[in-house]
């Protein structure tokens, strides 16, 4: 059994299999909530793994919306989490805590965090811990987990979708977007989604969507209904909420599975239920940050055997928009509330 090693009484560095670990880190931390400018570059401690977990050496680290909503204040933490941003993180394992048999020191990992990407190094329970795809770089990896494992649990566990049906995927230029479109391609369903523009929609449609819905100018409800012969989608992966929750209603198929994975347009809306009892329809949702470690190292274990053969031939791959130096994770921020990114925005942590 190998342990994460022991503080040096006089560096206050760790040290485990032979590497020497600092005792100090940069991060970025939340000053207070409101704007990007509020992500401040911080020195804090070097995370301890305990037992069940590993440290990582964090190269790159993914950046999603709901960093952004944690930075406004409006998404704390679940309790013992890090208060610092960061869900994904791609690096090499530093330091090992006790019961941990697959994981070694130097293995180059990409891993789901609770919180604490946003930093030099990061402490992850082993459960959400994934190998690096073949060929991929560290910016890369770290732009897989936090979308990966919300795609894979909500459109195919929840939503429950098959070969053959079809599928809308709202907002399909985000990172969860592109994914979404992808797996869904790949495990052969028909698949429409919705984008803001004609660069987004066409860059949905060269990612495998079979339509691409330019939501300024067209009904989305129209166009799907039109796209399956009047049948509508089997399938919905809807971030927005607000007044879409009532028109996903009309585009979704009898029988329809409709997954709320975030409220972008509202977290209240009004609707005719009669059209969910009459369709059958179920309206279902999650959050993936405050899931128990078991439940998330069961996602991680379906990915590998699934998703991961497809990540390591290119079949699939995270959509690279922009990489930003750690220090400047406001930039990041600013970026995916501008609206214009195409994919996943990472941060190189060196």
């Amino acid at each position: 059994m190998q342990t994460a090693g022991q503080r040096h009484e006089e560096t206050g560095q760790f040290m485990a299999s032979g590497q020497h670990i600092p005792a100090k880190m940069t991060a970025i931390a939340i000053s207070q909530p409101g704007g990007p400018r509020v992500l401040k570059p911080e020195t804090r401690d070097v995370p301890t793994p305990g037992p069940g977990e590993v440290l990582i050496r964090v190269h790159a680290a993914g950046v999603n919306r709901p960093d952004v909503q944690q930075r406004k204040g409006a998404y704390p933490p679940p309790p013992g989490a890090s208060d610092l941003p960061g869900l994904e993180a791609a690096g090499e394992i530093a330091a090992l805590g006790d019961e941990i048999s697959r994981w070694r020191t130097g293995d180059r990992v990409c891993a789901l965090t609770p919180g604490g990407g946003y930093a030099e190094y990061v402490k992850v329970h082993a459960g959400s811990v994934l190998p690096i795809p073949a060929g991929f770089t560290y910016s890369e990896a770290a732009a897989v987990p936090e979308n990966y494992f919300t795609v894979w649990h909500n459109v195919f566990e929840r939503g429950g979708l098959k070969k053959g049906e079809t599928v809308l995927v709202h907002g399909g230029s985000s990172g969860i977007g592109t994914t979404a479109i992808q797996l869904a391609s790949a495990f052969g369903a028909y698949v429409i989604t919705t984008a803001g523009s004609k660069e987004k929609c066409d860059a949905c449609l060269g990612l495998g969507a079979d339509r691409a819905i330019n939501y300024r100018q067209q009904d989305f409800v129209a166009e799907v209904k039109e796209a399956t012969g009047g049948r509508g989608a089997d399938v919905i992966l809807d971030m927005v909420g607000g007044d879409y929750v009532a028109r996903n209603y009309d585009a979704a198929a009898v029988e329809g599975r409709i997954v709320q994975i975030a409220v972008q347009a509202g977290a209240v809306a009004s609707t005719d239920f009669a059209k969910l009892m009459v369709k059958r329809l179920v309206h279902t949702g999650s959050t993936l940050r405050p899931r128990t470690v078991e439940f998330k190292a069961a996602i991680a274990a379906a990915l590998e055997a699934q998703v991961w053969p497809l990540l390591g031939t290119r079949k699939v791959a995270p959509v690279m928009d922009m990489i930003f130096p750690l220090t400047e994770a406001w930039r990041a921020h600013e970026r995916m509330e501008e609206g214009e990114h195409i994919g996943k925005i990472v941060l190189d942590v060196g």
